[in-house]
């Protein structure tokens, strides 16, 4: 398991703020993906802002933090509703072997330059280059999202 490493303290409130934003159809925030999972030990249903990375005409999960909760919700739940705008999506998460994680996290910060920054800025990189990001493989947990 890997070690759990803790995110900014303000990416929580962050996280609702955007939420909300979107809920309200404020600016970009109207297509933000949000992921939907049920909670591995209450079943009440979480969202989370995720950023999707499409490589080879599949669609990745990235969970920024080892031990990131969201990840161990999908991991106990394997399918969950990814929207995005208005759109409603049932999707399987299939978490990736160390393997095949290596390229979605080589590809992730030049890809995702935002969610890289904030691992970055969190202490789970020191810096942005895709070896290093690589080397998360088997730390940050990588989904691909398959429909079911």
């Amino acid at each position: 398991m890997p070690e759990k490493v803790a995110p900014p303290r303000w990416l929580k409130p962050m996280n609702a703020v955007l939420l909300v934003a979107r809920r309200l159809g404020l600016g970009w925030t109207r297509e933000l993906p949000v992921l939907v999972l049920p909670g591995r030990k209450t079943g009440k249903l979480r969202h989370t802002p995720v950023s999707v990375l499409d490589l080879d005409g599949h669609r990745y999960l990235l969970a920024g933090w080892p031990g990131a909760d969201w990840a161990a919700n999908a991991r106990a739940a394997g399918v969950g509703i990814l929207t995005v705008g208005k759109r409603n999506e049932r999707v399987r998460l299939v978490e990736l072997s160390l393997t095949d994680a290596e390229p979605v996290l080589r590809a992730w910060p030049a890809r995702i330059p935002q969610g890289a920054k904030i691992m970055k800025d969190g202490g789970v990189v020191p810096d942005l280059e895709p070896d290093t990001f690589a080397a998360l493989a088997g730390r940050c947990a990588v989904f691909r999202l398959d429909t079911p």
